[in-house]
């Protein structure tokens, strides 16, 4: 099996390329690109490989930008730290989502899925059940040269102000995000967390008790000790969504 690899951080590009060769003798890294432009240009110009291994963020951009530009010809597996481009991987027909740092059995995983010709078109059920691993995974907040792992268990809620993203864990801890709520919203739990209106996204282990207001609108009250630095009120047109929410 040939396989590509496009990551732009050389480190993680041996990291895999040292995955690959110790514990996968059937696969064969014929090639290795860092940008859009360079995987652009080396697809055009080499043989298909069997399997792409693909970093989300490149050196000059998203690895989605790809796909508007060549057609792949062979299965994509996404490789990332990011995990809120589930969806989006899955909308362009990648095999499998693994977040860094890459485990040995997740890559056994998608590769098997490859070899076993699974990877054509991913079942419906196949996508559900990489979607809620996704789901189930850390957010990774960057901070200059740190990243802060923070597990879904532990994110009260999300909130924008001013055009910007937070994440609130239930230790008081608040973190400012890249994604919009938006975005945030289709990689959580729908079971675990719901949009109360446009500017928060509450988790339910947070919420002690609900009271009406007038209008029809619901004011949501935390838990003792729980950090409120947003409005948590529901909004009139998700009422109805937001019970019936509760009551799962």
């Amino acid at each position: 099996m040939k396989a590509l690899i496009i990551e732009d951080e050389l480190r993680a590009r041996k990291h895999m390329i040292t995955l690959l060769e110790q514990n996968f003798p059937q696969v064969e890294v014929v090639g290795a690109v860092g940008s859009v432009k360079e995987s652009v240009q080396w697809l055009s110009t080499n043989d298909a490989p069997d399997v792409i291994f693909m970093d989300v963020e490149l050196s000059d951009g998203r690895s989605f930008e790809i796909f508007t530009q060549i057609e792949l010809p062979c299965p994509v597996i996404m490789t990332t730290a990011y995990d809120q481009y589930a969806v989006q991987a899955f909308e362009v027909n990648a095999v499998d989502y693994l977040l860094k740092p890459i485990g040995l059995t997740e890559l056994r995983r998608a590769i098997s899925r490859v070899e076993s010709g699974q990877a054509a078109k991913p079942a419906a059920e196949t996508v559900r059940r990489m979607l809620d691993q996704v789901r189930k995974e850390k957010f990774l907040i960057r901070m200059n040269n740190r990243i802060v792992p923070v597990r879904t268990s532990d994110i009260a809620y999300f909130y924008s102000e001013a055009k910007n993203s937070f994440i609130v864990t239930t230790s008081g801890a608040s973190y400012v995000m890249d994604e919009s709520l938006d975005t945030l919203a289709e990689s959580l739990d729908p079971s675990a967390f719901f949009r109360i209106s446009r500017s928060c996204i509450i988790s339910e282990g947070v919420i002690d008790s609900v009271s009406r207001l007038m209008g029809g609108r619901l004011q949501v009250t935390l838990r003792r000790g729980f950090p409120e630095l947003t409005d948590f009120t529901v909004s009139r047109a998700r009422v109805d969504d937001f019970l019936a929410w509760l009551e799962k």
